[in-house]
This record gives structure tokens, sequence and C-alpha cells, in this order.
């Protein structure tokens, strides 16, 4: 891995940011994961809420705002870098493997 590669995120982390486009509130991270999977990635308060406590320990989201009741989560540049990075090692995951699927799919 190279200096500029961190380590994977789990499924769940990636979805987490990708939801934070826009500050969202934690149950509304939770639909927004929903919504951007097609409902294949459904999370749990206690999954979202370790992950988020997690994010904001390494200053890739934030504490926007909070009521008392609800917490509003914003991604920080931190997070985008993150997010960025594991899109591009995902797409080159899916580059390497295309050929090899395809020419499977040929025999």
């Amino acid at each position: 891995m190279t200096d500029q590669q961190a380590a994977p995120m789990t499924e769940a982390m990636y979805y987490v940011l990708l939801s934070l486009k826009e500050p969202l509130h934690g149950y509304a991270i939770m639909d927004a994961v929903k919504e951007i999977s097609g409902g294949r990635v459904r999370m749990g308060p206690g999954t979202l809420y370790g992950i988020l406590k997690r994010m904001q320990n390494d200053n890739m989201i934030f504490l926007e705002t909070s009521d008392g009741r609800r917490k509003i989560y914003h991604i920080a540049s931190k997070g985008r870098e993150a997010l960025q990075l594991e899109y591009t090692r995902l797409s080159s995951m899916v580059r390497d493997g295309k050929s090899i699927i395809e020419e499977w799919e040929t025999t």
C-alpha cells in the first residue's frame, strides 16, 4: 500500500460517508444509506453510532449542531478525501477483475 492509500473502509463506513453529501442526523443517515444502496445495505443504530463515533475521532466527520435530541453530522475534508480514495480503490478493483470475469463469461 502506498502512502496515499488508506486502509480499506468497511462497506458501512463507505455508505455513511456517501450519505453525508448533506448534513444529516443519525436516523436520516440510516435512511440515506438504505436509499443510496437500493435497499441492499441496512444499518442498525448500534452499528451506525459506533461508526459515527469512530469517524469523529478520526476527524472524518464533525458534529454540526445538536439540540440535545438530534445530532446533525457533516462530512469533513478528511472524510471527503478518504471517500475519494476508497472510491478510486474500489473502481480499480472492479477494473482489474472486469477482463477476467468477461473472459469467464465467454468460455
